[in-house]
């Protein structure tokens, strides 16, 4: 598909003007540079997004290690509860387990394999996962805006980024302060700013909106019913034609509905 992409690009055609092309500008652009090294670019950035499970499960794992001591010499946690606690050797093995599982995981290496661009999608929430981590609020909008410009549902990570970044940075949070106000609308300022930067550089190169319905509205409207690893496909291959529109409605909803009652509920244990 990236093929035909980069193919109808340099005849002059918008890869956009068909039903078969779905990836976004920025990455056809990209590679079509660096077409003649793909298999190279794609296993270096599953070897990156597992480096950078590591680094984000280890910074994690300090963290907790810090809260957990905190807790022992305030006597917070039950004598009978003290054989739950994190061992020291868990920085360690956890952290490069997850990588391994990364790694050697079929559908990483399939993927890796057919080159799919969902390799560049894992690493750059990889990224984003250990930006939040490390409590940097920039590279952590920027990297959640780059995964939401290629796929959308990454949306659905702004607020427990925000809540995770508004505990390290406010003990306790308190949502009727100035300070928490704040830095919500900045982070919400640089994934929006971040994400606005991206979309019209792309309508800069194409000098058109055809990728905004080909990308956003294909991911939302769900006409492909070509048989997958997925679910929507066989759902409304079963279905009669006049209820898709709803089941499509209630589908997506079902993506971005739970978001909102799992951060209050994460927010009200801290």
């Amino acid at each position: 598909m990236m093929v035909e992409g980069m193919a109808l690009l340099e005849l002059g055609v918008s890869p956009y003007s068909g039903d078969v092309f779905h990836e976004m500008p920025l990455i056809v652009y990209l590679f079509h540079f660096l077409v003649d090294y793909a298999e190279i670019v794609f296993m270096i950035m599953d070897a990156l997004t597992a480096v950078t499970l590591y680094l984000a499960l280890q910074e994690y794992n300090k963290l907790m290690f810090k809260k957990q001591k905190l807790l022992l010499e305030l006597k917070k946690y039950p004598q009978e509860g003290h054989e739950l606690l994190r061992v020291p050797t868990e920085m360690y093995y956890v952290p490069l387990k997850v990588s391994l599982f990364y790694l050697l995981n079929p559908y990483t290496v399939l993927s890796c394999v057919a080159k799919s661009t969902c390799i560049i999608n894992n690493a750059v929430i990889a990224l984003f996962i250990l930006a939040t981590v490390k409590g940097s609020r920039l590279l952590s909008a920027v990297f959640l805006s780059l995964a939401t410009y290629q796929s959308l549902y990454p949306v659905t990570l702004l607020p427990p980024a925000l809540l995770y970044l508004l505990q390290k940075e406010f003990v306790p949070v308190k949502m009727k302060s100035t300070g928490f106000w704040l830095f919500s609308c900045q982070y919400c300022s640089i994934y929006l700013g971040s994400l606005c930067v991206l979309v019209c550089h792309s309508f800069f190169l194409l000098n058109s909106w055809d990728f905004i319905p080909s990308i956003y509205g294909f991911i939302l409207s769900v006409p492909d019913l070509t048989p997958n690893i997925g679910l929507f496909w066989y759902f409304f291959a079963e279905m009669f034609e006049h209820f898709s529109l709803f089941f499509v409605c209630i589908f997506q909803i079902n993506v971005f509905f739970y978001t909102l009652p799992l951060t209050i509920n994460t927010f009200k244990c801290y």
